[in-house]
């Protein structure tokens, strides 16, 4: 809870996927990739309640291992490929409120972003309180600008957005960001009103590069685990000299 309004954690998390099969529960360091993000979930000092919403027997069984509640299982036409995210969103709601079960905001977590931490999902919960919008996502900076893109048509490229852009330095180029998927956070009401997170105002919260990793491939793995790697040497050097 925060600020009197209650909250709830949901991470979606289904049997299938096409990039990496069973990906939810590959290990990532040892750990099912969905576990990190039920982790992070459970620390957080803000969440009321963290389910998982899932159609997946396996992915419950896990979930529940790691300390989620998994209420129901998910319906499969909403397990699939072209099912909407929303809609998972909105079932979840409806029906924690039909066991009477009610909750202010919505904290959209999705397991394929492991690297974010308990500290970004409090500040992302903090900031969307106390700013006048209808929704908050998680973004990072654009690794390159789009401003410099092309489409290729019969082998040519052509500039996405006119060549006006070509000329200018990199230095001279607007800062853009892209989503990271990794936090989506929207009142109840707003969920049920717009039918999306993208609503009219929607408030940034900005993570950093390195923890902004969307695992969806077999490489995005590969990064998120040595960039765990990584950081457990660094934490553990710093608590060697303290």
């Amino acid at each position: 809870m925060y600020k009197g309004k209650t909250i709830l954690g949901l991470i979606p998390a289904r049997g299938g996927s096409k990039g990496l099969p069973r990906k939810n529960l590959r290990l990532l360091c040892g750990k099912p990739l969905i576990a990190w993000t039920i982790e992070q979930a459970l620390s957080s000092k803000y969440l009321d309640k963290v389910i998982v919403s899932t159609e997946d027997e396996e992915i419950a069984k896990v979930s529940k291992q790691f300390g989620a509640e998994v209420p129901f299982m998910r319906p499969k036409e909403l397990a699939t490929d072209k099912a909407k995210t929303v809609d998972v969103v909105l079932h979840a709601i409806n029906y924690l409120e039909s066991i009477g079960e009610h909750f202010d905001t919505v904290v959209l977590l999705q397991p394929t972003s492991p690297l974010r931490t308990t500290e970004d999902i409090d500040k992302a919960i903090e900031i969307f309180s106390e700013n006048n919008c209808d929704s908050l996502i998680s973004v990072c900076k654009a690794p390159h600008s789009i401003l410099w893109s092309f489409e290729i048509k019969k082998g040519y490229l052509e500039p996405f957005l006119g060549k006006e852009y070509l000329a200018k330095r990199r230095q001279d180029l607007p800062k853009l960001y892209v989503l990271n998927g990794a936090i989506y956070i929207s009142s109840k009401e707003n969920i049920e009103r717009f039918r999306s997170f993208f609503t009219e105002n929607i408030y940034s919260y900005i993570m950093l590069p390195e923890r902004s990793i969307d695992i969806d491939t077999e490489l995005d793995s590969k990064i998120a685990e040595y960039l765990i790697h990584v950081s457990s040497i660094v934490t553990q050097e710093i608590t060697c000299e303290n």
